[in-house]
C-alpha cells in the first residue's frame, strides 16, 4: 500500500563535495599524471593494453592531427565504431582539441547515418572500416558514392554537404578517406605540446557531446551535453560505488557511444584509476564472461538484458569469477533478477541506478548489500540534483504519490540541437526536465519507479502499469525474460499481451500463464494474450523496443 505525505515531494541533495570545474581533457590529463603507467584500457578485439600515460599521448596527437586537417574548435566530429581502443582515444582527443563529438550507433545503416550526420552538421567522420557483418566503409561508399572517385583532400558531398573528412580506423589505405593511424602521426612535437598548452581555451560549459536519443519512438533527437555535466556525474557515480576504495578492473558490457558507456563507465575510471576492459568489439555474453575470468573483473556494469544472458551463460559455464560490485540500470529489472545476480553471479553488491541521456546519465543510484536488497528502489537522489514529482497539470504531488518526475541540477542537458520547440515540450523555463516516468519520490530522497507515462495500459477504464505484472509474470520458472504491452480490444479499448522468452528446454501456453496469475494478481491485470520470441528487439543501449513488439504482434501504437 502507498503511504502519502502532506508535504510536496520535492527533493534538493546539495552535496557533500562540490561540483568539478573542469573539462573531459582536463580529466584525461589528471588521470595521466595521477595514475601513469596504471593500465587504462585492456581492448579485447586486439589484445591491447594502454596505460593512462599512454592514452593522454595517443589522445594529444590525434587531436593535433585532426587539427592539422583543418578542423577547428567548436566542429561537430561524428565517432561511428564499435568497443574498440580507438574510440576511447578519438572521444578524448575530439574533448581535447575542443571538438562536439556526435556518438553514432555503430549498427546504423545509410539512411540513419544521412539523418543524423545531416541532424547536427558533422565536419569530420571518424569510423572503422570493418567488422564482421558491420560493413561501415561500404554503408559509407553506397551513402556517399563520391567516396571512390576521390582523394581524402578533395571529398565533398551534396548528401552530406557539411561532412568535408572521412577517417577510417584502417590497415589498408582507403579511397576518399584518411587513415586514422597516419592522422595520428601527422602532426609534429610542437603541434602536439600545443594540445596540452590550449585546454585553459576550452571551457567546462562547452558542449562536448551529441547523443541522439535511443529511437524508441519516433526520429532520434540530439541532446547536448557539456564537459561539466560528464565529468562531474562520472565522479559521483564513482563516489557513490566507492571506487577509490580498491583497484578496479571494469567490464565494459554495454557500448561506448551511450551516456552508459562515456559517462558510466569511462568517466568514473579516469576519475579514480581503474582498468577498463572491452571484451569485444559487439556485444557479446561469451565474450563479457570469458574476459570477467581471465582479468579478474571485480566491477560489472550492463542493462537487465545482460545480466540475464550472463547468469545463463555461467549456470552452463560455471567459470571462476569474483564480482564484487554489479550497476544495473538503463531499463526495468525485476526482483527475481537481482535475487539471481546474487546467487549465480556471487556478486557481494548490486548498484541500482537511474537516469535519463537528457539527464547526461544517472540521477538515482544506491549501493546494496545483496543481503539486503531492496528490490523496488532504484535509489536516493544524487548529489547537487532537485527532485519533484508533479500531477498531468504541473502541480508538484506529496511524498508518496505517483506521477511525473522532473529533474533539475548540473544534469540537465542543454537542449536538443536545433529543436528549440521540442526542447520547451520537455523543459520549462526554469530548467525542470519532465522525464517522461511515472515516479514514487519519498521522503528519504529514495525514489520508484512505475512506468513510462506512455506505456500506461487502459482495459475498460483501469489504468494498468505494464511492469507491476511484468515484475510478477517474470516469477514463473518457465520464464527467463517478459515484456508486456498493450493489444487493441473492441470492446475493452485495449488488452494486455505478455511477450515471453522461455527458459532453454520450457514450454509455456496461455492457460498455465492464466493459472499462474489466478488469485495472485487481480483479473483486470492478467494478460488475455501470449506471445513467445526468442529475443527482443532491443536499442544498443539495451532498451527494450516495445513499439517494435506492438507492430510485430499488429499491436496498437500507445
Amino acid at each position: 500500500m502507498i503511504r502519502t505525505s502532506n508535504l510536496p515531494s520535492y527533493i534538493h541533495n546539495p552535496g557533500s563535495s562540490p561540483l568539478k570545474y573542469m573539462t573531459i581533457g582536463s580529466l584525461v590529463e589528471e588521470a595521466a599524471k595521477t595514475y601513469d603507467q596504471v593500465t587504462a584500457l585492456v581492448s579485447g578485439f586486439d589484445r591491447r593494453r594502454l596505460t593512462y600515460a599512454e592514452v593522454l599521448r595517443q589522445s594529444d596527437k590525434l587531436a593535433a592531427g585532426l587539427l592539422s586537417l583543418g578542423l577547428k574548435k567548436g566542429d561537430r566530429i561524428g565517432l561511428w565504431a564499435p568497443n574498440i581502443a580507438e574510440w576511447a582515444i578519438a572521444f578524448f582527443a575530439s574533448a581535447r582539441a575542443g571538438f562536439i563529438t556526435v556518438a553514432l550507433n555503430p549498427t546504423y545503416q545509410a539512411d540513419e547515418l544521412r539523418y543524423c550526420l545531416n541532424k547536427c552538421g558533422v565536419k569530420a567522420l571518424i569510423c572503422m572500416d570493418e567488422y564482421k557483418s558491420l560493413n561501415f566503409y561500404d554503408i559509407l561508399c553506397r551513402l556517399l558514392p563520391e567516396l571512390k572517385t576521390c582523394d581524402a583532400k578533395s571529398f565533398s558531398s551534396d548528401i552530406v554537404p557539411t561532412l568535408k573528412t572521412v577517417i577510417s580506423i584502417s590497415h589498408t589505405m582507403l579511397s576518399g578517406a584518411y587513415n586514422y593511424y597516419q592522422v595520428v602521426e601527422m602532426a609534429n612535437l610542437a603541434d602536439v605540446t600545443k594540445i596540452g598548452e590550449d585546454q585553459r581555451s576550452i571551457s567546462p560549459d562547452d558542449i562536448c557531446n551529441i547523443q541522439y536519443s535511443s529511437g524508441t519512438t519516433g526520429k532520434p533527437k540530439g541532446i547536448c551535453l557539456n564537459h561539466l555535466q560528464m565529468v562531474n556525474n562520472g565522479y559521483y557515480i564513482g563516489k557513490t560505488l566507492e571506487l577509490n576504495t580498491e583497484n578496479h578492473r571494469l567490464c565494459v558490457q554495454v557500448p561506448l557511444f551511450h551516456v552508459f558507456g562515456m559517462v558510466v563507465c569511462i568517466m568514473p575510471s579516469f576519475h579514480f584509476g581503474g582498468t577498463l576492459v572491452l571484451p569485444s568489439p559487439m556485444y557479446s555474453p561469451t565474450s563479457n564472461l570469458m574476459a570477467i575470468e581471465q582479468e579478474r573483473c571485480n566491477v560489472i556494469f550492463g542493462t537487465p538484458t545482460m545480466y540475464h544472458d550472463l547468469i545463463n551463460l555461467q549456470s552452463e559455464c560455471n567459470r571462476t569469477i569474483n564480482l564484487s560490485k554489479a550497476l544495473i540500470g538503463a531499463a526495468a529489472w525485476s526482483p527475481k533478477l537481482l535475487y539471481n545476480m546474487k546467487e549465480v553471479l556471487k556478486i557481494k553488491h548490486i548498484v541500482a541506478a537511474y537516469g535519463a541521456t537528457e539527464t547526461t546519465a544517472i540521477v538515482f543510484l544506491s549501493m546494496m548489500d545483496c543481503d539486503k536488497l531492496e528490490t523496488k528502489t532504484v535509489g536516493k537522489i544524487g548529489e547537487c540534483i532537485e527532485a519533484k514529482v508533479v500531477d498531468t497539470n504541473g502541480q508538484t504531488l506529496p511524498f508518496g504519490a505517483p506521477g511525473e518526475l522532473c529533474i533539475r541540477g548540473y544534469v540537465t542537458m542543454a537542449d536538443y540541437w536545433g529543436e528549440p520547440d521540442k526542447t520547451k515540450e520537455v523543459m520549462d523555463s526554469q530548467r525542470w526536465l519532465k522525464t517522461g516516468d511515472r515516479f514514487i519520490l519519498h521522503e528519504d530522497g529514495s525514489g520508484e519507479v512505475v512506468g513510462r507515462l506512455k506505456d500506461v495500459v487502459i482495459r475498460g477504464g483501469e489504468n494498468i502499469f505494464p511492469r507491476e505484472v511484468e515484475d510478477f509474470i517474470s516469477n514463473h520458472p518457465h520464464i527467463n525474460e517478459v515484456h508486456v504491452i498493450g493489444v487493441d480490444n473492441e470492446r475493452l479499448g485495449e488488452e494486455l499481451c505478455a511477450c515471453v522468452q522461455l527458459r532453454r528446454g520450457s514450454d509455456l501456453d496461455l492457460d498455465e500463464l492464466t493459472e499462474f496469475c489466478k488469485g495472485r494478481i487481480a483479473n483486470y491485470k492478467i494478460p488475455s494474450q501470449l506471445r513467445i520470441v526468442e529475443s527482443f528487439p532491443k536499442t544498443a543501449s539495451g532498451k527494450i523496443q516495445k513499439y517494435v513488439l506492438r507492430q510485430q504482434f499488429n499491436c496498437v501504437q500507445l
